[in-house]
């Protein structure tokens, strides 16, 4: 699968799609613990959720990098990140209004809150979507190395 852009660039992002897996992976971490030990922003179930998701990829594609073992990060981490990204991807549904509230609102914290609007857009529940994205897309485009 090529990716649409100019073959230099292509040559430089390929090789590194695996760390810029890790680095946004460690970035959204350090991320929701700011929002949640220093800023104290509770975090709602769905926030949980994906936190279990996302906490062990920084692990998992750290451990990968280290090892180089590029041909079984894919089977380990993108599972995880596919997770995440739908959980992402349902919680933005409900803060912006395109469904109703239903698995937060029984819990201590609603999913809908809007802690930080940055922008008039940019959410908490938008980041981590963006963040799983990223994710995903670089080990799907990674490149085992022969």
């Amino acid at each position: 699968m090529n990716l649409p852009v100019a073959p230099q660039t292509r040559a430089l992002i390929r090789p590194n799609l695996l760390h810029l897996a890790w680095i946004q992976a460690v970035v959204a971490m350090s991320g929701s613990l700011y929002f949640s030990e220093v800023m104290l922003f509770p975090p709602c179930p769905l926030c949980w959720y994906q936190r279990i998701a996302m906490y062990p990829l920084v692990a998992i594609l750290g451990a990968a990098i280290l090892k180089r073992d590029d041909k079984n990060v894919r089977a380990y981490a993108l599972p995880l990140s596919i997770i995440g990204l739908l959980i992402a991807l349902y919680q933005c549904a409900m803060t912006y209004g395109l469904v109703e509230e239903g698995v937060c609102a029984v819990g201590a914290v609603s999913c809908t809150i809007r802690w930080i609007n940055w922008y008039g857009f940019i959410t908490i529940p938008l980041m981590s979507l963006v963040a799983f994205t990223i994710i995903t897309v670089s080990l799907i485009f990674h490149r085992v190395k022969e």
